[in-house]
């Protein structure tokens, strides 16, 4: 009698691991979707990028669309945000920038999806100048900022804020224009980088993330 019933409790066993991983993972999931578990600060990472402590919410600021309507950035499908800031004029270091994470945006790959290209600038992207003599894959200069977006940024999420929040949000872009920023998918900055920082760099902090992360 003791051989089957043992055969029957091992295969029990072996059924009910599928469930409990399964339903560790959705109790994982809800705690991180609440942010009352640090997923990033939990497991640590060696990030190329500098960590922002502590992280900045979009929330607390009025983001406004190519319309001038407030998008609030938490309706938003969440998704890890590469967000390049601007001023009133894009120059060389905010076109390089543009070019850069869409580089990235792409070489993520199957990822792809997960993550989206935004641009925070303190003025709409119809008055923001555009001041280049060429970009960077070589293209012909468009006339205006906002054709640079349509042409070879298509998908970027365009916005823009108070100059007073802009530099609440973004403080280290002041002191070096060529700063760019990580949002994750709740809306919080999280993490800055510069041009300096190697591009694999950059990609192997996003694998990570997006790996040990459930959006």
């Amino acid at each position: 009698m003791s051989g089957p019933n043992n055969g029957r409790l091992v295969l029990l066993l072996i059924a009910g691991i599928p469930v409990t991983m399964i339903l560790a993972a959705t109790w994982l999931w809800l705690f991180v979707a609440r942010g009352d578990l640090d997923i990033v600060g939990l497991l640590g990472t060696a990030n190329r990028g500098e960590l922002v402590q502590p992280p900045r919410p979009l929330a607390e600021v009025t983001l406004r669309d190519r319309a001038g309507v407030a998008l609030p950035f938490e309706q938003l499908e969440p998704r890890w945000t590469l967000l390049v800031p601007g001023g009133a004029t894009c120059g060389e270091d905010c076109e390089q920038l543009l070019y850069l994470t869409r580089q990235i945006h792409v070489a993520i790959g199957k990822d792809f999806n997960r993550l989206r290209r935004a641009h925070a600038g303190t003025a709409d992207p119809g008055r923001t100048r555009l001041a280049v003599d060429a970009l960077s894959d070589d293209s012909p200069v468009p006339e205006s900022f906002g054709a640079l977006l349509e042409g070879e940024h298509r998908g970027l999420l365009a916005l823009h804020l108070q100059a007073a929040d802009f530099d609440r949000l973004f403080p280290e872009w002041r002191a070096d224009r060529s700063t760019w920023y990580l949002v994750d998918p709740r809306g919080w900055v999280m993490m800055a980088y510069n041009s300096e920082i190697p591009y694999k760099d950059v990609i192997s902090d996003l694998k990570f993330l997006l790996k040990n992360s459930g959006t």
